[in-house]
């Protein structure tokens, strides 16, 4: 079935991401109880649930808006302090408590700083209300030193109690050694930017060759073997072990990348396999732990399309599946895309018009309803050209003899990709438009003031309504010297799709005309309309010229 459309994300702010680790993997019922009292929280998404055995820890990834985000993390570790006794607890990854870290990360609408603050405060909390003593890291910390989480966690759980008799070392939030201290251990609460955990897989079963390489590439590098200082690693914002999975019976690499700016993961995957390499092993592919940014799979797809020099203008779903395959994400375990990327499982569960098959849209189009109408499918045209003029730069891009010349092409696929998908949101938003005003026949005006502040709403969205095709005219312009510069220097084979593009381009222009002209016509204050109609006439002037240069350098190239 064909949708005409990429996923939508939800837009809120302020809004928050927590990403707790658990010190259970194994006891499924210990995990949906956790997980449960996180639920249990009006306003939460839980949006992964990533058990490991051979860990024995729990990744739980969840977004909200402040408030909910923080009562969620509390009674998740206060469930997590009810059922997790850290004397029997064994397992790979290093911990300190049952609820091991509990970092706070922004999304949007907030700033790091400001959750940092909110970090302390949780963390405070635990301590006074359940007895959990704390440690701040990251952004959250108190002192330099305990931004590094490692120096929080030194020695781990075993450690504790002696750290917490050495003022040096005890919490930030608690300090005495006692039952409650002893059975949920020490809780980690921070805030940071977006961390992406992944592990590197090895063709071998050593540790200690894992653990060189990790040294190999970790900013932190290895110590000195003159026992003066540390020789740095490669990759900055980079932590990493080396470590043996009973699971998958092979060593890897386990890395948190801090700053995903600084080292992406495609540069920090291309950096450990030429480690490995070097020590005479290979990588076979990574895994990556809980979710990541889209971004961070999008600059990875691009990276080695770019490599294998093939058009960055293709659709996201495209470049996400070369990033997988190129990284061999799906090594171990199927990976879903729409199960790892945090923006689309955020996304808008409202279906639109875009949704829909092509066949529903036209058929929707076609019953008794008013919209979706004209300027929807004016946008769906312009979508439709710029979709085409892309199509024949793709195909340009992958002509046997033109290797040369693909990123020439590749340039206008990737501009033609930005115009498809402005477009498509288009048709629903000029739908939205027509329903706001439709929204004002149902506003009160039983007094003058009711009166007054419907005629004020009725002005406001017939304007809205007028600059919405505007913008489609706008933006199905752009499509047509891409269409003229692919009828002049694409595949000749594909001359016919760039006229198809331009005649489509012009139509979907035309009908958007129609629309701008008819609200404007709506409105009782005429003085707005004027600058909209005259742009919207400059367009299909400057249109019609296009059309014409492409119609012409088309039937060049088809003449018979």
């Amino acid at each position: 079935m064909l949708s005409l459309g990429p996923i939508k994300t939800i837009t809120m702010t302020p809004i928050i991401e927590c990403v707790p680790n658990y010190s259970e993997g194994r006891d499924m019922a210990v995990i949906d109880a956790i997980v449960g009292a996180i639920k249990s929280v009006e306003g939460i998404k839980v949006l992964d649930v990533d058990p490991g055995e051979a860990t024995n820890r729990t990744v739980v990834t969840f977004v909200g808006a402040p408030e909910p985000v923080l009562e969620a993390a509390f009674q998740g570790a206060k469930k997590a302090q009810e059922l997790i006794d850290m004397r029997q607890h064994h397992g790979a990854h290093p911990r300190s408590g049952a609820t091991d870290v509990l970092p706070l990360i922004p999304v949007a609408g907030i700033t790091l700083e400001e959750c940092a603050k909110l970090a302390r405060g949780l963390a405070e909390r635990l301590w006074k209300e359940l007895g959990i003593p704390c440690y701040c890291y990251e952004a959250a910390a108190f002192t330099p030193e305990r931004k590094n989480l490692a120096v929080c966690r030194e020695g781990e759980y075993e450690a504790l109690q002696k750290k917490m008799e050495d003022p040096a070392k005890k919490p930030d939030f608690g300090g005495t050694w006692n039952e409650v201290a002893a059975k949920a251990g020490a809780t980690n609460v921070g805030a940071r930017n977006f961390l992406v955990a992944v592990n590197f897989n090895l063709n071998t079963t050593s540790t200690r060759r894992a653990m060189a390489v990790a040294f190999d590439v970790r900013e932190k590098g290895r110590k000195n073997p003159s026992g003066e200082g540390w020789i740095p690693g490669t990759l900055k914002g980079c932590k990493a072990i080396g470590w043996y999975i009973d699971e998958y019976g092979i060593a890897q690499v386990s890395m948190n990348i801090t700053d995903i700016d600084t080292t992406p993961l495609h540069v920090a995957f291309e950096e450990v396999s030429r480690a490995a390499a070097a020590r005479g092993l290979r990588v076979t592919g990574a895994e990556i732990v809980g979710l990541v940014p889209k971004k961070v799979l999008t600059e990875a797809g691009k990276f080695y399309l770019e490599k294998q020099q093939r058009s960055l203008g293709i659709a996201e779903e495209e470049i996400i599946k070369i990033a997988v395959k190129s990284m061999s994400l799906d090594d171990l375990k199927p990976f879903n895309p729409k199960e790892k990327v945090i923006e689309y499982l955020i996304a808008d569960e409202k279906k639109g018009l875009v949704d829909m098959t092509l066949e529903g849209f036209i058929r929707e189009t076609a019953s008794e309803s008013a919209a979706p109408g004209g300027g929807s499918i004016s946008a769906a045209m312009g979508a439709a050209a710029a979709a085409l003029a892309t199509m024949v730069a793709n195909l340009s891009a992958h002509k046997r003899g033109w290797d040369a010349r693909w990123k020439e092409f590749s340039d206008v696929a990737e501009k033609g990709q930005a115009l498809v998908d402005r477009l498509l949101a288009l048709i629903d938003e000029d739908t939205a438009a027509f329903n706001r005003i439709m929204d004002v026949f149902s506003m009160p005006k039983g007094t003058p003031q009711e009166k007054a502040a419907r005629e004020k709403a009725m002005e406001e969205a017939t304007l809205y309504a007028a600059s919405v095709p505007l913008e489609t005219m706008e933006t199905s312009l752009k499509a047509l010297p891409l269409a003229l510069e692919m009828a002049q220097k694409g595949n000749p084979a594909s001359a016919s799709d760039a006229g198809v593009a331009a005649l489509a381009a012009v139509a979907g222009i035309k009908g958007a005309r129609l629309n701008v002209r008819i609200n404007c016509a709506g409105l009782q204050d005429k003085a707005p309309a004027k600058p909209l109609l005259a742009r919207a006439d400059e367009i299909v002037t400057e249109a019609l010229a296009l059309e014409e240069q492409v119609l012409e350098a088309v039937n060049k190239n088809i003449e018979l």
